[in-house]
């Protein structure tokens, strides 16, 4: 097959972060293609089959784009870009829509909508993220899935899953069973997800050791989270102070995934969602993304898509 040569013009990019201290950043990337990857003065030279200077060229695009916009790019950074534009020798497409985020034992995780490929995208080069819009559009599942695939590439140490466990319509008095027991109802959807993605003991392993914790929102309270992938799922019962409170437990070399729908809010009236008053609050800030979910991204059964377009017509 004939050798393909492609240039990428770095101008405008501080080579040093890009490349990484001793050219660390292309090491990396090289371990997965055959393609020859050569440094000349301010441009990158890319040499072999059309298909892996292709993939190669939207790894380097995505490494730009995120130190772009974060100031910084670490090997775990580059090594989460590989994870989700597919690596090299075992891509086998360069479709958008074919990169895989996790493996599991009965499928392939992977955007499925146009809305979820663009929260990915906003997820890999962003530490904080809030992923916002209707039930069953995959906002906490693809959360989980990029937390676990980031655990077992170690650019993690460990997942840490909340939620406000806010009462919707029930008492916590009248359920049954101590404090743990009567809050697990609340917490159930984060170990489904968990569950569908890693072997169940493993999944209990980890939680055994604290790998992975699941937690409701109220047990953050002065903690500091390094080296972990933090989920707040149902953020829109949280209030402005349970916001900063759990955004300011991230520490080094974290990420952090908010979710909610802000129609499902099921705070007391007058009381301020925390997620509706994040979006004016940070809007704008460096390493804060936004990703937003329309009906037509639901992927559960068909009919919750018609239940959703039904109830936004009746309350026009």
């Amino acid at each position: 097959m004939a050798e393909f040569e492609k240039k990428i013009s770095l101008t405008d990019v501080d080579l040093q972060k890009l490349l990484g201290p001793n050219d660390i950043h292309l090491s990396i990337i090289e371990e997965y293609f055959e393609a020859a990857i050569v440094i000349r003065g301010d441009q990158l030279i890319l040499k072999g089959t059309v298909s892996e200077v292709d993939r190669i060229e939207k790894i380097i695009k995505e490494m730009i784009y995120s130190l772009n916009t974060s100031g910084r790019l670490k090997e775990q950074d580059v090594k989460l870009i590989l994870e989700l534009t597919g690596n090299g020798k075992q891509s086998k497409s360069t479709d958008d829509y074919d990169k895989v985020i996790l493996y599991t034992k009965d499928d392939a995780i992977k955007a499925r909508t146009p809305g979820q490929l663009a929260y990915l995208k906003t997820a890999l080069v962003n530490d904080i993220c809030f992923a916002i819009g209707p039930a069953g559009t995959g906002k906490t599942y693809i959360a989980v899935a990029l937390a676990v695939a980031a655990l077992k590439k170690n650019v993690v140490k460990k997942i840490i899953l909340t939620r406000p466990a806010v009462e919707a319509g029930e008492k916590l008095g009248y359920l049954p069973g101590d404090l743990r027991e009567k809050i697990d109802p609340y917490l159930r959807p984060l170990y489904d997800a968990l569950e569908d993605m890693l072997p169940t003991e493993r999944v209990k392993s980890y939680l055994e050791k604290g790998v992975i914790e699941i937690i409701p929102l109220a047990y953050m309270r002065g903690r500091t989270l390094n080296r972990a992938f933090v989920i707040l799922d149902e953020a829109q019962n949280t209030t402005d102070v349970q916001m900063k409170m759990f955004l300011t437990r991230l520490g080094t070399e974290s990420k952090a995934i908010i979710t909610g729908d802000i129609t499902q809010i099921d705070l007391p009236t007058k009381t301020v969602s925390g997620l509706v008053k994040a979006q004016e609050i940070l809007n704008g800030i460096e390493g804060v993304g936004f990703a937003f979910f329309e009906k037509n991204d639901v992927v559960r059964h068909r009919l919750v898509r018609e239940i959703i377009d039904a109830y936004e017509k009746y309350f026009e």
